[in-house]
């Protein structure tokens, strides 16, 4: 009986322990961000989809949460695609600080950093998407498993001024506190979606030098016209902020060349409305991956990816939020596999670069091997939901 008492006193204080760790953590972590004041909560209420305490998307998300998707998300859990990550590191394509400051001003070039990451270079200035340069997308590295690749394409250290940082919500695959926080001095300027202001300004970066759009809103930088257009999709870095922040995707425009971002979100009927108002576009960069039909209405299964890309009015789309982390069960290659047959099947053009491969904009030809292939026997691959 004392031996059993000591194991039950034993087991409460590993429970008080690891509870206590994790308050002192959620108080006292920078990553979590800032919170909205009661005159930011006000301005938000003139939005029409702030209801006092959420953003609300146009389209209502349903996450059915019962006893059977609760065990099926389980079982996936416990039992993942035996695919879900690659057998070995994935190689990038190096790029050197050179190639980036040597470039005519007329060069319009994309480059994927894998997951959600882009380089964009435009109007000689240099842009950067949702940069996520760290290995894993979580709060703390004991909290997610690594990326694909121990090496980026090239170090933030090594990249040239960045003109502007672009985020399309705060989850920490899109919004990544220590890139920020290494990058923060490097960049002029970041354009974000109402409400993320605030996590960028407890990490010390100034509110003039941060543009806070809300959806179907527009500015001018540079000569580029920056819209904030809408997703179908949620936010939250933290217990109890869930949606208190806005997402959205954006245009980035000049007068030769038209660039859609999606940012993460469900197929909806808001990419025909952009299309409508901003298309078409030259190159969609569109969201394919940590996909699940339990959760179907904030990511886009692949096959709407493609949908997505006719809608909006892309003249080629390139698969993004893949290949770089484990945030659904599905495999690894699945969405690759199924975007790439869903665009040949409608004729859809479409571009799937090796990371760190550089698309340019205007050239007779763009990346569309198979790369992945090279890492997994396809024909033991199969879809997944």
């Amino acid at each position: 009986m004392k031996l059993f008492k000591r194991i039950l006193l034993g087991i409460f204080s590993l429970v008080v322990l690891v509870i206590g760790i994790g308050a002192i953590f959620l108080k006292t972590s920078p990553q979590f961000g800032g919170e909205a004041s009661e005159e930011d909560r006000a301005r938000y209420a003139k939005t029409g989809h702030y209801n006092g305490e959420i953003f609300l998307n146009e389209e209502e998300i349903v996450m059915e949460i019962n006893c059977h998707s609760i065990t099926q998300m389980i079982k996936e859990f416990w039992e993942p695609d035996p695919q879900v990550a690659p057998k070995e590191e994935i190689a990038v394509q190096q790029i050197t600080p050179q190639t980036l400051i040597e470039k005519p001003d007329s060069l319009v070039r994309l480059t994927w950093f894998g997951h959600s990451t882009f380089l964009v270079e435009i109007n000689g200035m240099n842009l950067l998407l949702d940069p996520i340069f760290g290995q894993v997308a979580a709060p703390h590295p004991l909290l997610g498993r690594k990326r694909f690749n121990s090496q980026m394409p090239i170090s933030i250290n090594d990249l040239p001024p960045i003109d502007a940082i672009i985020i399309s919500h705060d989850h920490y695959d899109h919004l990544d506190y220590p890139s920020i926080n290494q990058l923060k001095n490097k960049t002029e300027h970041f354009f974000v979606p109402m409400g993320v202001e605030n996590h960028l300004e407890s990490w010390d970066i100034a509110p003039e030098r941060i543009h806070s759009l809300d959806w179907w809103e527009e500015t001018t930088f540079k000569g580029l016209t920056i819209a904030c257009t809408p997703s179908r999709h949620m936010s939250g870095r933290a217990f109890g902020d869930q949606s208190a922040t806005l997402w959205g995707s954006w245009v980035i425009k000049d007068s030769t060349t038209n660039i859609y971002f999606s940012g993460d979100g469900g197929y909806g009927r808001h990419f025909k409305k952009i299309g409508e108002r901003y298309g078409p576009f030259d190159i969609g960069l569109m969201e394919c991956g940590q996909y699940n039909v339990l959760w179907k209405h904030v990511h886009m299964m692949p096959e709407e990816t493609v949908m997505a890309g006719q809608d909006v009015k892309a003249k080629m789309i390139v698969p993004i939020h893949w290949g770089s982390f484990i945030l659904a069960t599905h495999s690894w290659i699945d969405p690759a596999l199924r975007v790439t047959k869903k665009a040949s099947e409608v004729g859809m053009p479409i571009s799937t670069p090796r990371i760190g491969e550089p698309i340019v904009l205007g050239a007779h030809d763009f990346p569309h091997s198979r790369w992945w292939e090279a890492y997994e026997d396809s024909g033991n691959l199969h879809s997944s939901n």
